[in-house]
């Protein structure tokens, strides 16, 4: 298997072309040009010194965020257009577990850190285990998130174990870190502290075998925190339980979704029943999101969740179903669980960080097309 990686989600700017378990070529730069300027030269560049032929690529894995959203941008339509090209699916790695990966097997605790500006950073927290078969497994202790430097570090300190910080953060908040971090720790060198597409390259191999990857038209990139413009907009969305003159609004945004959309009839009846909440997102005046819960017996099925294409990407899925769960556990809520398209990474990524883990599959329960769905629960 051949695969090209790009990752331009930080200052650094880095191409990689892997085959099998061989680099075959990386091409990594920290300088002062935007990845409008560098990215797609460093690719033909690579492409040109190994004669490669991008026909041969079986996939394209891409550092899909968070990270800086030009950046971000940038790389997801480099990919895509290479993709749509090609026609050869995305591989949307995450971009904190990529920079854990240069890390790759050390017994210590890992934590990067990206500078998200206004006070925070993009981080998480991973350790490595070692399989029978004498890989390591990364494994992530906390889950990529944006939060200030004092709350990792304190959920770093909790852990009672020596930490290796990596990253562009790390220099802004160095002084800050040392202050705050009683236990053990250490900053990586130089090679390794930044990104790398070959972290991105062979993460991407292993979620291409397990099955974890999407069409080039599907991928959008994780950005985590919204933009300005974005957090401007989300000022003027309100949450609250749908109702008789949402319906019309609901059932056209579920048939713009789902090859299966439910009808008015049956957002009727879920409306009405008293077991059963469901909640829109409305900015001014228009239905933006939905989600909804059945209440059976103390579990809760939840399903119908959807957000408009231009709202995606804002945490207002996340916003919506914190909502959900909190009022759903006034009405006895105990457990929660619901089903997702497995080739769906961006909402079971929403999912995982509320939470939910992934218990089962039902195959073929998908239909227009035919697909697995990933049974989750939250208990």
């Amino acid at each position: 298997m051949k695969i090209a990686a790009l990752d331009s989600s930080g200052l650094v700017a880095s191409v990689a072309i892997l085959e099998d378990d061989i680099l075959v070529a990386e091409y990594t730069v920290h300088h002062k040009k935007t990845h409008s300027q560098t990215l797609l030269p460093m690719l033909d560049e690579v492409k040109k010194m190994i004669e490669l032929d991008l026909g041969t690529l079986s996939a394209i894995a891409i550092s899909a965020g968070p990270g800086s959203f030009t950046g971000l941008r940038i790389g997801s339509a480099t990919a895509k257009g290479l993709g749509l090209a090609l026609e050869i699916p995305i591989i949307p790695v995450p971009t904190i577990d990529a920079l854990a990966y240069n890390l790759y097997g050390t017994d210590k605790l890992v934590c990067p850190l990206m500078d998200a500006r206004r006070e925070q950073v993009y981080t998480g927290l991973y350790e490595y285990k070692r399989e029978e078969s004498g890989i390591y497994s990364l494994h992530r202790l906390l889950e990529q998130c944006a939060v200030s430097v004092e709350e990792i570090v304190q959920t770093v300190n909790t852990f009672e174990r020596e930490v290796i910080f990596l990253g562009d953060g790390v220099p802004v908040y160095r002084e800050q870190i040392e202050k705050l971090i009683h236990v053990p720790y250490s900053f990586a060198p130089a090679h390794m502290n930044r990104q790398r597409a070959s972290s991105v390259g062979v993460l991407g191999m292993r979620m291409y075998q397990n099955g974890i990857y999407e069409s080039a038209e599907e991928h959008k990139p994780v950005y985590l925190r919204v933009s300005q413009a974005e957090r401007e907009r989300n000022d003027t969305i309100v949450i609250r339980k749908m109702q008789e003159q949402d319906l019309e609004q609901v059932s056209r945004l579920e048939a713009e979704n789902f090859s299966m959309p439910w009808s008015v009839d049956s957002f009727r009846e879920m409306v009405s029943h008293p077991d059963a909440l469901y909640l829109v997102a409305v900015d001014r005046g228009n239905v933006c999101g939905t989600c909804g819960v059945r209440n059976i017996s103390g579990e809760g099925e939840i399903t119908n969740v959807v957000i408009r294409e231009e709202y995606r990407g804002s945490g207002l899925a996340q916003k919506m179903l914190l909502d959900l769960l909190g009022q759903g556990e006034k009405m006895g809520i105990t457990a929660y669980t619901l089903e997702v398209r497995k080739s769906n990474t961006v909402a079971i990524h929403v999912y995982e960080k509320l939470g939910f883990v992934s218990e089962g599959i039902r195959p073929h329960f998908y239909e227009k097309p035919d697909e697995d769905a990933v049974i989750m629960w939250r208990r």
